[in-house]
């Protein structure tokens, strides 16, 4: 099994055509299994998927220390992503407000460090573009962190198109991360046309749909008491049911290729364009491999063209939560 090769940016690193989220093994998705965690993460790399992303707020640190058990004896074998700018709430795991002054920024890093134990991070990513410091401010600060050598390449995560030129004034960005699947399109509209002028890598998060896409979730009741996902307006039931009705358009497509819903979500932003480097989250190692195997799933132009139709019901984030007001002040 192989999943091919993309490079992060004009000069940054060769990654696997896919990622790994690593958010969901230490938060928002039921309960932790470390030791599954660590088996999947070990599983990745000898698949071929070195690009591993993290953040600092992930578990508020627990995500980064749970890499760093990997990364003590393979940190050469990959390319490591973390990211600063989200805050958690107080006494939470779950991300709580935004920061992106350099204070933060520079002290981000050296506590990400720390809990990764490794003396750099490949891909430093702005998590947020926070709305109170210009965006060039935040940047710069990052930049020194490249000039330091404690970081090699910088991204921001779900920017406009107009801070990403503004980012990109400042300092070389090698990716960008949005959410991006079947069901989540926004970014083809102004981002990702602006990323592909300036010769900036796609990174999408959730290319499931968190979950949604595999079909795997017929209802909240599925999920675990503190799963996230249950705040959110797609898996609200008004929504729901509408939007398993698409995945099984999803299915038919999959029934022709002898492959899963997933699998074929994953085959259709991987046919983007060479520039896009989607990383799914799991923390179990048999999904891991049923969505690497997406890489060798070939989809037809036909099948393109019906699966880009597919519109889900309901909002990315409820009406007034933080991230929902992070996208409306961009």
């Amino acid at each position: 099994m192989t999943i091919g090769q993309r490079r992060l940016g004009g000069e940054g690193p060769q990654v696997g055509a896919l990622g790994l989220g690593c958010m969901g093994m230490s938060q928002s998705y039921g309960v932790r299994d470390d030791a599954e965690s660590v088996a999947t993460l070990h599983r990745a790399i000898d698949l071929g998927v070195t690009l591993l992303d993290t953040a600092d707020v992930y578990g508020a640190g627990a995500n980064e220390r749970l890499l760093a058990q990997v990364l003590a004896d393979r940190r050469d074998e990959v390319v490591l992503a973390t990211k600063v700018g989200l805050v958690p709430a107080a006494g939470q795991s779950i991300p709580g407000g935004v920061d992106g002054t350099p204070e933060h920024i520079h002290a981000g890093i050296r506590d990400s460090l720390r809990r990764l134990g490794t003396d750099h991070v490949d891909l430093y990513y702005l998590h947020r573009v926070d709305p109170d410091v210009p965006v060039e401010e935040s940047v710069g600060a990052m930049g020194e962190l490249v000039e330091q050598g404690l970081v090699r390449h910088l991204g921001l995560s779900e920017p406009s198109a107009d801070q990403l030129r503004r980012a990109f004034g400042v300092h070389p960005i090698a990716a960008v991360q949005s959410e991006w699947s079947l069901f989540t399109r926004d970014v083809e509209t102004d981002v990702l046309p602006a990323a592909r002028e300036l010769g900036v890598t796609l990174v999408p998060f959730s290319p499931l749909g968190r979950g949604l896409l595999t079909g795997a979730v017929t209802s909240t009741q599925d999920m675990a008491a503190d799963d996230m996902r249950r705040g959110f307006p797609r898996f609200a039931p008004e929504n729901l049911e509408a939007n398993l009705a698409l995945v099984e358009q999803v299915r038919a497509v999959a029934a022709e290729h002898g492959a899963t819903a997933g699998q074929v979500a994953l085959a259709w932003l991987l046919a983007q364009g060479p520039d896009v480097v989607p990383i799914p989250g799991t923390k179990r190692r048999r999904y891991l491999e049923e969505n690497v195997a997406a890489a060798e799933v070939r989809l037809t132009a036909e099948d393109l063209a019906r699966l880009d139709g597919l519109r889900p019901a309901g909002a990315r984030y409820a009406e007034g939560s933080l991230m929902a007001r992070l996208v409306e002040r961009r």
